[in-house]
């Protein structure tokens, strides 16, 4: 039985006792524990004293997740031991620590908790779990110890309407990628995503599919919804209204949390990049990032570092690679990556990177003007909050139907042109759409900023934001009123 730990606390102090008990769970990802946190500190600020939070997280995770918290003794960390599985390295505890094989790995692991988390329950008998699409199992242990259960979704209601529509059933466990490339049943007609390339639907077939026996993502999510007290995401309806109103027309209420905009990031930029940063005019460079968990083919990268050279930009380009790559040190995989004589012909003007950076820092320094990113709904929104321009090059999932809200709803950004069969670029697209967005003076820029400032101004609305987390705690609220009243 494990003894709990945490940033803060070890155990909730008895004065709390009373308080709304909040327990998160997050898949064993960044792109899943981020939102999580973010959202946990979000209720933490409006709930004040009222409400406690418990992070369920497995051993090796605690590290870091101790260092996203802030340190309150509102909110404390149970640490979970993930069970060994054959072929998953020793350790690997999250997905940017194994191959794509063993992230299905680390779904079987986790799986295997189950009689832990049950017990955990038992023991701490939290109100509430907001949960994840891997843990479709939580709420068959939470319903008969009264506790409620909510699947936070940290998707774009887009994503999850388009991909996650309960028509999509109708294909069975195996749509094809005709079948992906069409919305699906009653999507919203004003919609500008009525299909998609093939290249997005076929990226979309890894949903469905089933990997070691085990049930495939969309089947996970479909029992997530199906069993438990409702569904959350990080959206809103000024946003994604359209989509929303589809969702709950199939699905059920939805619980809003507002965009969960991303807190002002502390401390100072380091220097080598403030340093470098400042030697060029403003809003001139550009700087380009798709995350720690997404990684570009040798062509991809190849492309994309020819079309900023040939821009004229300054620029700074953030690279990853898989893990199964890591037998080499990142600088010689970047080495053997870049194309002949490219070092040498933007020294001064270019810097290929490896690892992690300060990336909102980054985003909010003068001289940063444009973000290249994979479209991620957090990384867009970070892009939007610095005023920067942004330019699309969506990688999978969730990100292809991103770029299109943003690109034609939403206005504020450019995708990059794409072979639609294969999803290949050329390094003029790229060019192309950063000097499209970096231009002050043709019509469609002018209309792109002032899209982006109204977002900008939506977004940073601390008033209206707050709104959001206060109408959100509210519903929190109410579902455990309503299961006491019973």
């Amino acid at each position: 039985m494990e003894n709990t730990t945490s940033p803060a606390v070890a155990n909730a102090p008895s004065t709390y006792e009373s308080t709304m008990h909040i327990m998160m769970f997050p898949w064993l990802a960044f792109g899943h524990i981020s939102p999580f946190v973010q959202l946990a500190r979000k209720i933490i600020a409006v709930g004040g004293n009222s409400i406690q939070v418990t992070f369920l997280i497995t051993k090796g995770n605690v590290p870091r997740v101790t260092t996203l918290l802030p340190s309150t003794p509102l909110i404390s960390i149970q640490p979970l031991e993930l069970p060994h599985v054959s072929g998953l390295s020793p350790g690997a505890e999250s997905t940017a620590e194994v191959t794509p094989d063993g992230a299905e790995l680390l779904k079987m692991a986790l799986d295997m908790t189950k009689p832990h988390v049950e017990d955990i329950l038992v023991r701490n008998r939290p109100d509430i779990v907001i949960f994840d699409f891997e843990q479709a199992w939580l709420p068959s242990l939470a319903k008969p110890l009264g506790i409620k259960t909510l699947f936070f979704s940290v998707f774009s209601a887009v994503t999850m309407t388009y991909l996650g529509a309960v028509s999509r059933q109708l294909h069975g466990s195996n749509p094809t990628i005709q079948d992906l490339m069409k919305a699906p049943a009653g999507f919203p007609a004003s919609s500008p995503i009525q299909s998609v390339p093939a290249y997005k639907a076929t990226d979309f077939l890894y949903l469905f599919k089933s990997f070691y026996g085990q049930p495939s993502v969309f089947n996970r999510i479909m029992k997530c919804r199906d069993d438990c007290d409702g569904s959350i995401a990080k959206t809103c309806m000024e946003m994604e209204g359209k989509y929303i109103e589809f969702y709950e027309s199939q699905q059920g209420k939805l619980l809003l949390a507002g965009p969960v905009v991303p807190e002002t990031p502390q401390g100072d930029l380091d220097k080598l990049w403030a340093n470098w940063l400042a030697e060029f005019p403003e809003k001139s460079v550009v700087f380009c990032s798709f995350g720690s968990e997404t990684f570009l083919t040798d062509e991809a990268v190849e492309e994309l570092l020819l079309g900023l050279e040939v821009t004229g930009f300054p620029f700074l380009v953030v690279l990853n690679f898989p893990w199964e790559e890591k037998e080499e040190e990142d600088k010689e995989i970047l080495n053997r990556k870049l194309p002949k004589g490219f070092k040498e012909r933007v020294k001064g003007r270019g810097i290929v990177h490896c690892g992690w950076v300060q990336q909102q820092h980054i985003l909010q320094h003068k001289s940063v003007g444009c973000f290249v990113c994979h479209a991620g709904f957090s990384s867009v929104m970070e892009g939007l909050i610095a005023d920067c321009q942004i330019v699309m090059l969506s990688q999978k999932g969730d990100q292809f139907l991103n770029s299109v809200l943003f690109e034609k709803e939403l206005q504020v950004g450019v995708e990059v042109e794409r072979n639609e069969a294969d999803g290949s670029f050329r390094r003029e697209t790229i060019s192309e759409a950063i000097r499209t967005v970096m231009a002050k003076d043709d019509s469609q820029s002018k209309e792109m900023r002032q899209n982006q400032k109204k977002w900008k101004e939506f977004l940073m609305n601390e008033e209206l934001q707050d709104k959001f987390m206060v109408e959100f705690v509210k519903r929190l609220r109410d579902l455990v009123a309503a299961r006491e009243n019973r």
